[in-house]
Order: structure tokens, then sequence, then C-alpha cells
């Protein structure tokens, strides 16, 4: 049967006249006229080729057609019903619902543990599916495709369908290993061009904020090693004479903070914004709402 011809309706009309075995009671139960109903019992008598319901000393009595239809259309529509209703309400203590979230590594590691603490405590039910992604703009491709609920990260192109919501700031340091010579005088920007550098490019590029700045005024440099993983840095830093530009609150949760010296760049740095984004027709679902607030609510936001 093609059900492009089936009118939802038809099968609304057959459920009240199961439930009142009568033209006139069926059509007062969902608010048609008894010649609307008429009709209405006409098309699916011609649809399913049955008479479906025939009269009887106590009203319409359904034929065994009509019988073996009634339970699985009344559950369908049941089922509908409960699909198309909107409700503000999102209960997270008792949901079983499934996230999808795009984290880029930052957010993996500053984010995602105290997330799972409160959804311990307050949803326990509910499952994550994490997704990693690098550049900025994967997560554009990755909420348009619907693979992501929300993702964290650097906040990505302006696009009218993506919304964003800031969440925590993150600014730059320098960090060298405990009894480093650059400690022991104050790190100026000539000392700061001495040194060998380890730059976190997780693009794979050979061109961070720092050389941007550092270009402006005509100055370079020097790069000793360039790495994609951003939490490798302060091992490596405190393991060598290297010296690395990075955000400090990688500094802070890497296990090797103490085995560092924390510097303040000799160069202006703006800090990086990391935001929360989503697609815009998640906006208003309840759920979705609730994952988003739950979220912000860790950086209080």
């Amino acid at each position: 049967m093609d059900l492009h011809g089936i009118d939802l309706n038809l099968l609304v009309a057959f459920d009240a006249l199961m439930a009142e075995r009568s033209v006139t009671r069926a059509g007062t139960r969902i608010g048609r006229t008894q010649p609307a109903m008429s009709a209405a019992l006409s098309r699916l008598r011609g649809l399913l080729n049955d008479e479906l319901f025939v009269r009887g000393p106590n009203g319409l009595q359904p034929t065994p057609r009509a019988l073996d239809l009634s339970e699985p259309l009344s559950h369908a529509l049941q089922e509908i019903q409960r699909t198309l209703e909107f409700t503000q309400a999102f209960d997270a203590s008792t949901s079983s619902a499934t996230f999808s979230l795009g984290l880029s590594d930052h957010p993996t590691f500053v984010v995602l543990p105290r997330l799972l603490q409160t959804l311990r405590e307050q949803a326990s039910g509910i499952t994550l599916r994490i997704r990693n992604f690098t550049a900025r703009d994967d997560a554009i491709s990755m909420l348009d495709a619907g693979e992501v609920d929300l993702t964290i990260g650097v906040p990505p192109t302006s696009s009218g369908r993506i919304l964003t919501r800031p969440l925590f700031v993150e600014r730059f340091v320098c960090i060298v290993r405990k009894n480093h010579p650059a400690t022991e005088t104050p790190l100026d920007l000539n000392r700061f061009l001495e040194l060998s550098h380890l730059l976190v490019s997780p693009e794979n590029d050979r061109f961070g904020r720092v050389d941007a700045e550092l270009a402006q005024r005509g100055l370079k440099r020097r790069l000793a090693l360039t790495l994609p993983h951003m939490y490798a840095a302060p091992l490596l830093v405190a393991s060598s004479d290297l010296i690395a530009t990075l955000m400090s609150g990688v500094v802070d949760a890497s296990q090797y903070a103490e085995q560092l010296i924390i510097l303040q760049p000799p160069i202006q740095l703006d800090p990086v914004q990391f935001s929360l984004s989503w697609h815009r027709r998640n906006d208003v679902h309840p759920a979705q709402r609730w994952f988003r607030d739950c979220i912000a609510a860790l950086y209080g936001c």
C-alpha cells in the first residue's frame, strides 16, 4: 500500500469509530460533523477494501479486518501524539537521553571531568558520546550534519545557523623547566627571542599567535619543535631547555606543573575565548536547552 495516499485524519476517524461504534458519537468525539464522518468511513472502506463497520442491533459492529487493525493503529496514533507533543519540561534526573558533544583537545581535559561529575550527581541515566575536532570550522560541519548536539572550542567562523554562548577564557603564559637559565633574569623580548621555542599547532602549521605578533614587529623566533598535541608540551618543556607559550589552563591541568616555572610573555597576546556552539534547529528543544545550561553552569555562565 502506498502510504502517500493515506490521510492521517482517516486513521483518527477509524479510531473514534472503534471506540464509539456510532458515526454521530465518533464525530462528536473528534469534532467532526456526521456527514464528514460518513464520508471518512466511505473513504476508509475504499482504501482498505473492506466494509470495516456494519450495522447491528447495538450500533456499528467492526468486521474482522477492523478488529485486526484496531490495536496497532491505536498504538501508532498514541505514539504519533507523544512524538508531536511539545513540552517545556525535561526531567534530567529520570531521563535516559543520549547527548553527542564535540570537543577540541583543551575542553576535553578541563570541561569533561567536571561535566561527568555533574551528570553523575544530577542525571545518572544520561549517556554522553564524545567526538573530537581540531580545526574550529570542523565544528560547523559536525553541527550541520547532526553528528553532535553541541561543540565546545574556539568559536567557529560566524554563521547565522550556528549559535554560540561564551563559556570561559584562557590567557597565555610562558613555561620553562625549573632552574632554567631564562629564570635568572626578567624575560624581556630580547631574551625571549634568544631561546629555543616549542610551538603547539593542532593544525600542523609553523605559525602561531606568538609568531603573528612578532611578525608585526618584523621579528621571528627560533622554533626548535612543533607538535600538534598541546598536553604533551608541559612534559617536553619540563625535561628540556625549551620554552613554550601555552594557555594557562593547559599548564594547570597537566601533572607537570610543579616542575615548571610560569613566566609572563614579553609581548601582548589576546586571551582565547572558548564557547558552546549549537545548530539553530536545536535551540528551543527542552533537553538540548537543559544540556547547554548544565555545561554553562559549570562556569557560572
